[in-house]
């Protein structure tokens, strides 16, 4: 490694994070990842991502794991099929432009373990939550960890998600709720197991929308579908309802009877899920995010600029995490490096967060707002 590089720590094994580390390992320098799970293998990472190629596919360039990607990738993913939500009937099919897919899909457990998988052994510490980043007065920063200890680091980055612990260092913006939750459930081994919901589904989504409610299931690897009900409420409606998400079947009933009036076909994505329910409330920085800079420290991902997921997060953060990098490389000072990477970064980030809230209204209105119209691209990936 390059002696002379400064001594960074990146907070979070997540996309932005691990891509970070992986083009600056490539140049030979020095980078340690600090990660709050215990292992990879401490919780499933969730459903599956639409990867751009001006975006996410360009970060993925630029470290050198394009190839493998499209390995892995199912372009066959990105097809997206409307139904309608009392006949089931197809409304609209929204396909890649002469069968060429720009945004195939990827399970986020495949994407983490390709970027995991380029780093140089050693260089993520699971187990380690931090706590919180103290300044020392000289543009450097103390990591704080939850035992206790504490290392000291040049540059700090901040890639530990929406309840980042690094962001209230540099800003005292808080996620807030949108209005929106998702419950969500799972099939395993579709094909097989529930062959007719999966040819409702389809090789890519399936969506269904009527006012403030949507029911929406996706395809992912190895024939599991990851499917949502989504729909406009106070956060803390399941308390109101005296839900406990321990009990599938109280669960179940009330969202049987939240969809009441549904397609059969479209009301088994809530009858017969293998994985039980789980809530998902979804939250959001304001926009625009913005915060003074400080030296030695900077954030990437949702720790910077958490939105909705209209297709967006993933790729940001992948993109923020390799342009950071390169930033870093170009520049003789790592401050210059920072401020350069800060300069792009925002203001992309502030018109794509205003471009999401407005999406997730359109998909989503609230009660007495104008229906989507047949065709409005996208729901959750």
């Amino acid at each position: 490694m390059n002696a002379t590089s400064p001594r960074i720590a990146v907070v979070g094994a997540g996309p932005g994070g691990l891509i970070c580390a992986r083009i600056l390992q490539l140049h030979g320098w020095s980078v340690t990842v600090f990660e709050r799970e215990a292992s990879p293998a401490a919780r499933t990472q969730g459903g599956t991502l639409d990867i751009h190629s001006t975006t996410g596919q360009q970060a993925l360039r630029e470290a050198g794991l394009l190839d493998r990607f499209h390995e892995l990738a199912r372009p066959e993913g990105e097809v997206w099929r409307q139904l309608d939500p009392f006949t089931a009937e197809v409304l609209e099919v929204d396909r890649p432009a002469d069968g060429h897919a720009t945004r195939p899909e990827i399970d986020r457990g495949q994407l983490r373990g390709l970027l995991l998988d380029s780093l140089a052994a050693g260089t993520v510490r699971w187990g380690r939550p931090v706590s919180r980043v103290v300044p020392r007065g000289d543009g450097t920063h103390r990591l704080l960890f939850e035992d206790g200890t504490g290392e000291d680091f040049d540059l700090v980055v901040g890639a530990d998600g929406a309840w980042s612990r690094v962001r209230p260092a540099l800003s005292d913006a808080v996620p807030r709720y949108t209005g929106v939750t998702f419950v969500g459930t799972g099939f395993h081994d579709s094909d097989t197991r529930h062959p007719e919901f999966a040819r409702l589904v389809g090789d890519g989504t399936m969506s269904a929308r009527s006012g403030s409610r949507a029911l929406t299931a996706q395809r992912n690897s190895g024939g599991h579908l990851d499917a949502v009900a989504m729909f406009r409420a106070p956060e803390d409606w399941h308390v109101t309802a005296g839900l406990d998400f321990a009990d599938t079947a109280a669960v179940r009933a009330h969202l049987l009877e939240k969809y009441d009036g549904w397609h059969d076909s479209l009301l088994y994505l809530l009858r017969a899920g293998d994985t039980g329910f789980v809530n998902r409330p979804l939250y959001a920085l304001p926009v625009p995010p913005a915060w003074d800079h400080v030296p030695g420290l900077t954030l990437v991902g949702d720790a910077a600029h958490l939105m909705p997921p209209l297709g967006v997060g993933a790729n940001l953060a992948l993109l923020d995490g390799a342009e950071l990098a390169l930033a870093l490389l170009a520049h003789p000072e790592t401050d210059a490096a920072v401020r350069a990477y800060e300069d792009v970064m925002l203001p992309r980030a502030a018109d794509l967060a205003a471009g999401t809230a407005q999406g997730l209204g359109h998909l989503l209105p609230p009660e007495g707002e104008p229906e989507p119209v047949p065709g409005a691209r996208r729901g959750p990936v």
